[in-house]
């Protein structure tokens, strides 16, 4: 099988971009939905990273009972209760798994969207929670609204029943197999991340570092991918666009002499904003 690999030129055409006049609702509406208890930063991490990368609107809705009522280092997210998001009429994407957790409330709400025909973005628990659930992962391949999912490999390993160190051997063949039997585009993440279709084609990404090898870095692409959704982008044109350019905010910041060790995510989350301005400009 001969390598894909992911080039900017590839991506120009699919950049977001900002008229003139453009206003809120034209960059869409995203909504960001986990934060278990002491897992309240993997949400706060997604939604920012949607937010940063260019939604017009962010919604984050936690299932901790001591969940934030407002964002303090960021305000302009709006905070909601996992139900209350269900009356939101303009939802583009609803990206479900950073800090979710496995209780019974997290499978409810799981159990709910994937019931509801918005796009989706599957992450982190919402993929533990389907591979130990055959009645989700029922779901998950019969729904008709689009979906992404981006596992590493041991979500990956879950899904499929196998090891996590057979899904490294075969990276490329198993985000495949993941993207044809769930029917859903996978972004298999680790170095050289995979963006696999279920119609078997794929591309490899080539930008990234070991400086994204830290807490919270999923969380910040999958919100990036999710509010590249809201902005009009299809779903696998938002993968392909939002893992370079994550790979691509830590390459440069290494390139600038910070990490690769002690990067943290938010750190990731800002640069990518910078990047995906700069390929913009360079258009």
């Amino acid at each position: 099988m001969d390598q894909q690999i992911l080039t900017i030129e590839m991506l120009q055409p699919i950049l977001p971009s900002r008229k003139s006049d453009a206003h809120k609702g034209d960059s869409g509406s995203v909504a960001l939905i986990g934060g278990d208890d002491g897992m309240l930063g993997a949400v706060l991490l997604a939604s920012r990273a949607a937010m940063l990368i260019g939604a017009g609107r962010v919604y984050a809705a936690m299932l901790s009972k001591s969940a934030p009522t407002v964002d303090m280092l960021h305000p302009e997210l709006m905070m909601r209760s996992s139900s209350a998001l269900a009356a939101l009429p303009q939802l583009n994407c609803v990206a479900i798994g950073p800090g979710l957790g496995q209780s019974a409330l997290a499978l409810e709400v799981l159990d709910f969207w994937l019931r509801q025909q918005v796009t989706l973005l599957l992450d982190a628990d919402a993929l533990n929670l389907i591979a130990v659930n055959t009645d989700l992962a029922n779901q998950l391949c019969m729904r008709s609204g689009e979906v992404v999912i981006t596992p590493h490999a041991g979500e990956a390993a879950r899904l499929l029943g196998l090891s996590a160190e057979s899904i490294q051997r075969n990276r490329v063949e198993m985000a495949l197999k993941l993207a044809k039997r769930l029917q859903v585009t996978c972004v298999l993440k680790g170095a050289g991340t995979v963006i696999a279709q279920h119609d078997e084609q794929y591309m490899i990404n080539p930008t990234g570092n070991p400086a994204l090898a830290t807490a919270g870095t999923g969380d910040v692409l999958a919100g990036a991918i999710a509010g590249l959704v809201a902005q009009g982008l299809a779903v696998v044109d938002a993968a392909k666009l939002g893992v370079y350019v994550h790979g691509a905010a830590a390459d440069s910041l290494v390139a600038r002499g910070i990490g690769p060790l002690g990067i943290v995510a938010s750190e990731v989350a800002l640069e990518m904003r910078a990047v995906i301005n700069r390929l913009n400009q360079n258009k």
